[in-house]
């Protein structure tokens, strides 16, 4: 099935052949003051010439450093969707680097970001959602997207917006969960990602499974993972390898509870478990034995999987040391008699 894809395209009287030239910190001083300009040409300009020049992360430092962030900020909210468009794409470059990372933190440009959020033109919102995963891949931008209350309207986008953007909002709200998962789950996250568990794109359903994989890393949220089991399981045997490991992941988690475990029972979640074991090239064979161990923890399951014994002894000659210490244990597990 074709997707639209959201285009980068400027519009067709917007000349960047026409860009002042500028190379080096020395130009920097005055383009940051064109962007202050009240004509709108000249600002165009600027950020055309700007764009070009902050893919070298000197260049980002010292943007930052002469104060950029500061016009670039007021720039989001500009009556011009091209000055808005580029805006973001700056600050998109910009959070590729570790140093723009730290300064879009310390001039407080993520709340600023959030008006952007309903904004009718694709791509400026793309632009911010990649802008918001960026940050949140290191611990001190995710704290401050949460900080900022994003996590709520992120989890309702994930209704509204786009195959791409939806990618974008996963990312980043996987990289945030991993700190906190309470104010999305208030949000009713769980839910709305069980829907993407089922979701026709590879992506969304293999980040949809991770997202509840980080959820499940809290001990206290490891039950409101188990309403997704079912869902997990089916996911065991799609045909993307990533959405298998994600999915076997995220099941493994929910298993450490006892609730988990009787749900992935009754979801007959033993024999794709035992496929995936079964795969030597499988990326979810970890992950599937460790699962299976706390499975034959239930009398239920140790009855089944003594029948399978074969299966898990074959795992003892892996060239994987985690994955011949794990089948070693599953089977001292399963061979258990109280």
């Amino acid at each position: 099935m074709a997707h639209a894809r959201i285009s980068a395209n400027l519009p067709p009287d917007i000349d960047p052949t026409k860009a002042p030239v500028a190379f080096g910190k020395r130009a920097l001083p005055k383009l940051n003051e064109e962007l202050g300009s009240s004509d709108l040409l000249t600002q165009q300009r600027a950020l055309m010439a700007l764009c070009d020049l902050i893919h070298d992360p000197e260049n980002v430092y010292q943007a930052i450093e002469a104060g950029f962030l500061d016009n670039l900020k007021t720039l989001l909210l500009h009556h011009d969707s091209t000055v808005r468009q580029k805006t973001t794409q700056i600050l998109s470059i910009m959070a590729m680097h570790n140093v723009g990372r730290q300064g879009l933190i310390q001039n407080g440009v993520i709340p600023a970001l959030t008006e952007l959020l309903d904004y009718p033109v694709d791509i400026c919102r793309k632009n911010t959602h990649h802008i918001f995963e960026m940050m949140s891949k290191s611990p001190e931008g995710a704290v401050d997207v949460l900080h900022a209350r994003l996590i709520p309207l992120l989890v309702f986008k994930l209704k509204t917006e786009s195959d791409e953007i939806q990618e974008l909002i996963l990312g980043t709200l996987s990289n945030c969960l991993r700190v906190e998962a309470s104010e999305a789950l208030a949000a009713g996250a769980i839910t709305i990602l069980k829907e993407k568990l089922s979701h026709s794109s590879v992506a969304i359903r293999s980040k949809a499974a991770w997202v509840l994989l980080e959820i499940g890393t809290h001990p206290e949220e490891k039950s409101v993972v188990c309403e997704v089991i079912p869902a997990l399981v089916s996911l065991l045997e799609d045909t993307d390898p990533e959405v298998q490991a994600s999915a076997t992941g995220a099941l493994m988690l929910a298993t450490v509870k006892p609730r988990g475990r009787f749900s992935a029972l009754g979801a007959e979640a033993i024999p794709p478990l035992l496929k995936l074991v079964a795969e030597e090239t499988s990326q979810a064979r970890l992950s599937a034995i460790k699962t299976l161990t706390m499975l034959a923890e239930l009398p239920e399951g140790r009855k089944t999987l003594l029948d399978h014994i074969d299966t898990f002894q074959q795992c003892l000659d892996d060239p994987c040391e985690a994955v011949k210490r794990a089948a070693k244990i599953a089977i001292s597990v399963i061979k258990w008699k109280p």
